[in-house]
């Protein structure tokens, strides 16, 4: 019987083991992995739904019908049929290349091979196929699918240690108990499924893939409506003009066109009219320009998928664009939500300097006694060769070494206490190497150093701890394991060595520590405090290391109490307590160790350039705090000259908002007396939150909040305090948070603040934020991909989102701006040319170009040009933009493309359709050819006027063109060229003989064109359109340079390239006392140790009472339930892991 949350809601799940037949009645779901959005069946129908939720799709639709009447439609079906068709599949074709994918990599997962009890004997079966109830083999390595119930282990005592790295990219093992009633069953039997394929917690967390569309998107099915608004006005005008002329002066050519009386009236001619001119004035959004977006997108998903700046060499891993339609809002991200294990660091420890008795050992130095830098190759240092050697191990100091092997008593203890004092399991494999399983990495860091300076930690029993000391074996009887937890924030053990003293050896913060030693480390504990700080100030985590002698005599004392202490029943964990406070006491200080939670390369980098161009950056993990709040100090996030790091960690819904509350209070009231009362007030509205008043505040400050205060502050009471003071820090840090609450925060401010979000990370616990934010970009990480199966992009660096950013992200953005602009404005001017020409045809509906112009305008004519312009163009350098972060401000704030930028289009495009319209017009009045003849004629004006709008509009994308490619050339000029070639080959004889209804322009080009006056009016017709716009820019960039501006001249002023600058590495200086204390350990492990219930059986030796465990074996695993979060029943959470 199991509990679980479901859409149904199953308050309890009977399970049967082996047996299939009892299980399917309950129709408990599959195994089967389903992330894509469409099959076979459903492709067609869902596909056309999203694809028709587009307005303009749906406006076309109801064009082609208008075209369909003949009575109203003055242009033939296919001028919009073809187009739409064509949009519709070229869209269709990509939704379904991506869902294929999402297909293919659903297949990888449901194909793995795994091992089911079935009839008795064990079968290979595919992880899809896995039922509820089923047992199921697992051996080392192995991944796992499905949410299972430890049964046995092959591990003493029925263990199992498992690693999650796919889960949340965390490769430190976790501990697993069998249950008791089947943990001697043996190792054949190991797991029982229980919650299969969709049910799974994983499944139920990670969320549904919504459909994500750009802020542009949704703004163009705004501006369509607008459109199509304005249409009806200009249709209604041309309408109603129609019906006056028609009263008016119509009813004279009735006798002359054989028109009977009553025949046709005017208000229904004006009524016919008014779908005509839709019809006709409908190119003002032509279906090209969704075909030209998508082609753009495309292009530009090639471009990241081809960026060789973001391809990860060590993996062969290239940056990926999974999807194509999201590419202009990595332009607008104001909000960065990531991940911290596996997205900003590595999780891999190294161990990098140490304190021993008031001295820094990690330190290279010059000849001059200079500090050097440590990156550049140096001879490492290790006593540890052949087998034993750690090649990962890099340490540089040779002074330490001499200290070694001078003897130095202090140095042998610091590095002995490394070596004792842990909960590190080692095993041999099959070539004779030390193999270390670890709870922590810190762990794993301390003692792989410790073994590479020459105490090498051998094996240990729950009784003893063998250890190598300078190629020596020493055994020592462990006496007691005093265990780390949150509070005490420290771990000790109490051992004794051959000569038989009695030591305590304890590590831990410094701030617990230090509280803790004898009065007589007064000078040592000032130096080694300002040695801690040095190393908090370089972003590495720090431990204090202290030891005492103890008297034999009080140990049995002490010891006898601690026995009473736990076969008590009353208070227990308290006087269990109090005795670890009385024997850690009096503690004799030997230093202190540094070590890095190794940051991906960049990651300082890469966070300072965002944080330039005003991204914020929101750190959402499930660490703890203390984990959470070194690794920001390490990014350069928090810094010791913020104003205040605001710390909410409230347990009831009252304290949070309290807290809150004087969080505020406090950033005010400092602010009002740091800055003399220069607080700036800045009201926004926001999308549904309006009361929300966000006060920009001069100085920098931090919120670091954990996962319970993030519950409550999550509530509607609540959450406005929690956001309008989050939006208020530079830098916010939730840690020990679920998946759902990163998805709550990140729903929070897509709701509220009405801003772009990103969410990055690389595990499993990552995938319902990436799918919550507007943008979701997945990490390669060490072992999982379902964040990279879940998100819109990927690579293999957090450092390349600066890259994706600052580089992609703006070009996509301002390139898709500058196409827009340019296409709403050439159609408008290629389009109101009909509603002038209305004036001065009778209101009749007749076009005003020759049909094939109208069909080819935006297909061919004007096409390739406007894609080279939105593929290709650049601003600035792609290495200008990463070094002026500040380039990326215009697209958060929209200013490139809006409402008020639309509405310049459109003017725009007025101008020039007035100027082609009746700068011809009253050229060609009363005017006679260079032969005599008249040109004033309807074709000769149409061929002038298109030639005029051609000419113009290459002009226009011309001056709009920042960035020249070869490409560029050929499709402005190029197109040119084409459509004078068409033209000539339309009017011409050859196909006028062959399609004479089709093409009644016949020999109007050689006509028209063979004239100077013709020309001289198309030359006055562009400069007339072009020449404002000219003036208009040139004062512009003269007298308002942007930033942009100015940079684009200083790249054309410079003849050759400009060196890089090189970027030295940014160590900090602590301008205050702070503890770098970050320790990555769980309760429990300690008591598990000395139990033996971990250890493979062996035939210990007679052993004393005093050499007795410190807790009795029978209750270690109820204190170990009731003292870690992680027990049987929580196992779910950890889905996709490794054995």
């Amino acid at each position: 019987m199991f509990c679980s949350k479901k859409k149904s809601l199953e308050v309890e799940r009977i399970v049967k083991a082996n047996d299939r037949e009892y299980n399917e009645k309950f129709l408990y779901k599959d195994n089967r992995i389903h992330t894509s959005k469409y099959n076979i069946l459903t492709f067609l129908p869902i596909n056309l739904f999203e694809q028709f939720q587009r307005v303009a799709n749906a406006y076309f639709l109801f064009l082609l019908i208008l075209q369909l009447i003949p009575e109203i439609s003055s242009l033939t079906w296919f001028t919009t049929i073809v187009p739409l068709v064509l949009v519709v599949t070229m869209t269709a074709v990509k939704d379904a290349t991506d869902d294929y994918f999402r297909h293919k990599s659903d297949n990888q997962v449901n194909n793995r091979q795994s091992e089911v009890l079935i009839d008795s004997k064990l079968q290979n079966e595919k992880w899809m196929n896995v039922k509820v109830g089923d047992i199921i083999k697992l051996e080392n390595n192995q991944f796992v699918a499905a949410d299972l119930l430890l049964l046995s282990s092959s591990e003493p005592h029925g263990l199992c240690y498992i690693e999650t790295a796919e889960l949340d990219g965390e490769t430190n093992l976790k501990v697993r108990h069998a249950l008791s009633v089947t943990s001697e069953l043996g190792a054949d039997i190991s797991r029982l499924a229980k919650f299969d394929g969709p049910d799974t917690k994983l499944m139920q967390n990670s969320g549904k893939t919504k459909f994500k569309r750009t802020s542009i998107d949704r703004l163009m099915n705004t501006l369509v409506l607008w459109i199509f608004g304005f249409l009806i006005c200009l249709g209604t005008i041309l309408a109603i003009g129609n019906s006056i002329w028609e009263n008016q002066v119509g009813n004279q050519f009735r006798t002359f066109l054989f028109w009977n009386e009553g025949e046709k009236n005017s208000v229904f001619s004006g009524f016919l009219t008014f779908w005509s001119y839709i019809i006709i004035l409908n190119t003002v959004v032509p279906i090209s320009l969704y075909v030209s977006v998508e082609v753009i997108r495309l292009g530009h998903s090639y471009f990241i998928n081809w960026d060789r700046k973001m391809y990860y060499s060590r993996k062969a891993t290239p940056a990926e664009a999974r999807t194509t339609t999201l590419n202009e809002e990595l332009g607008q991200i104001e909000y960065v939500f990531s991940d911290k294990t596996g997205t900003l660091t590595q999780n891999i420890m190294t161990f990098k300097k140490c304190s021993i008795n008031g001295r820094i050992y990690g330190e290279v130095h010059d000849d001059l006694g200079q500090k050097t830098d440590m990156t550049k190759k140096k001879e490492t240092v290790g006593f540890s060769v052949g087998p034993q050697a750690d090649r990962t191990f890099q340490f540089f100091d040779h002074h330490l070494m001499e200290s070694i092997e001078l003897g130095d008593p202090k140095v042998h203890e610091f590095l002995r206490l490394l070596a004792l004092c842990h909960t590190v399991m080692s095993e041999e494999n099959s070539a004779g190497q030390l193999i270390y399983q670890v709870q922590s990495p810190d762990e794993g860091a301390l003692v792989t150093a410790a073994k590479n300076l020459g105490f090498i930690f051998k094996s240990r029993t729950p009784e003893t701890i063998t250890i190598e000391e300078l190629g020596t074996l020493v055994t020592y009887q462990l006496l007691a394991f005093l265990d780390f937890n949150n509070f005490r924030k420290r771990m000790s053990v109490i051992v004794r060595n051959p000569e038989g003293q009695i030591k305590l050896y304890s590590k831990g913060a410094d701030t617990i520590l230090f509280e803790r030693l004898h009065p007589s480390n007064e000078d040592l504990l000032t130096l080694t405090s300002d040695h801690l700080s040095e190393f908090a100030g370089e972003g590495l985590r720090t431990l204090a290391i202290a030891y005492r002698d103890l008297d034999d005599k009080y140990f049995r004392e002490w010891h006898k109490m601690l026995e009473d202490a736990n076969t008590s029943t009353d208070e227990r964990d308290e006087r269990i307590a109090g005795l670890y406070e009385e024997i850690e006491k009096d503690l004799m200080l030997l230093g202190a160790t540094a070590v890095e939670d190794k940051l991906q390369d960049g990651v300082i980098e890469t966070v300072t350039s965002l944080s330039l161009a005003n991204i914020k950056i929101w750190v959402l993990t499930g660490d703890k705090q203390e984990t959470a709040i070194n690794i920001g100090y390490a990014c350069n996030m928090l810094t010791d000259d913020m104003n205040d790091v605001f710390i909410i960690a409230g347990n009831t819904a009252a304290e949070v908002r309290e807290e809150l509350r004087k969080a505020k209070e406090n950033l005010f009231g400092q602010n009002r007396i740091f800055s003399s009362g220069h607080v700036v007030f800045e009201k926004k509205q926001s999308l549904e939150l309006d009361s929300v008043v966000e006060e920009t505040v001069t100085g920098d400050y931090a919120l670091i909040i954990n996962g319970h205060s993030l519950a409550h502050a999550l509530e509607s009471d609540v959450k406005n305090d929690l956001l309008e003071l989050a939006c208020m820090c530079k830098t916010v840090i939730c840690c020990r948070v679920t998946p759902l609450q990163k998805a709550q925060v990140v729903e929070l401010v897509k709701k509220y603040r009405n801003a772009v979000t990103l969410a990055i990370g690389d595990g499993a616990n990552d995938v319902s934020m990436i799918k919550s934010a507007h943008i979701g970009v997945g990490i390669s990480g060490q072992e999982g991909l379902q964040a990279v199966l879940a998100s819109d992009y990927s690579f293999a660096q957090f450092r390349y989102l600066q890259r994706l950013l600052l580089v992609h992200g703006r070009w996509s953005y301002v390139r898709m701006c500058k196409f827009l602009c340019y296409f709403f404005y050439k159609n408008f001017a290629f389009t109101l040319v009909h509603f002038w020409f209305g004036f001065f045809c009778g209101f009749s509906a007749q076009t005003v170009y020759d049909q094939w112009f109208i069909t080819l305008f935006n297909i061919v004519y004007t096409s390739l040009p406007v894609l080279a312009m939105g593929i290709f163009d650049q601003d600035v350098s792609d290495q200008n933009s990463m070094d002026y972060p500040q380039l990326y401000r215009p697209g958060q704030l929209n200013l490139l493309f809006n409402k008020h930028e639309f509405f310049i289009c459109m003017a725009h495009g007025i101008y020039t359709s007035l100027a082609l319209f009746f700068i011809p017009y009253g050229a060609f009045h009363n005017m006679a050819g260079e032969d005599g003849q008249h040109t004033a004629d309807y074709q000769s004006f149409a061929v002038t006027m298109a030639t005029s709008l051609v000419i113009v509009v290459s002009v226009q994308i011309a001056l709009d063109t920042s960035y020249w490619t070869v490409i560029n050339h050929v499709f402005i000029w190029g197109s040119i060229a084409t459509y004078f070639s068409i033209l000539f080959t339309m009017h011409s004889n050859g196909i006028f003989g062959l399609f004479p209804n089709q093409f009644p322009f016949v020999g109007n080009a050689r006509h028209s064109l063979t004239q100077k006056c013709t020309w001289l009016v198309i030359l006055l017709t562009t400069v007339a359109s072009v020449m404002p716009v000219v003036a208009f820019r040139f004062l512009k960039v003269d007298l308002f340079p942007t930033l942009s501006d100015q940079i684009r001249q200083w790249q054309k002023a410079q003849k050759k390239a400009r060196p890089l600058r090189s970027r030295k590495p940014q160590t900090r200086r602590s301008s205050s006392r702070r503890s770098g204390y970050a320790f990555a350990h769980q309760e429990g492990y300690g008591e598990l140790i000395t139990s033996g219930k971990n250890m493979r059986a062996k035939n210990p030796p007679p052993t004393s009472g005093l050499e007795k465990t410190l807790y009795n074996s029978t209750s270690w695993i109820e204190n170990l339930c009731k003292k870690t979060t992680d027990t049987v029943s929580s196992f779910s959470q950890d889905k996709t892991v490794k054995l």
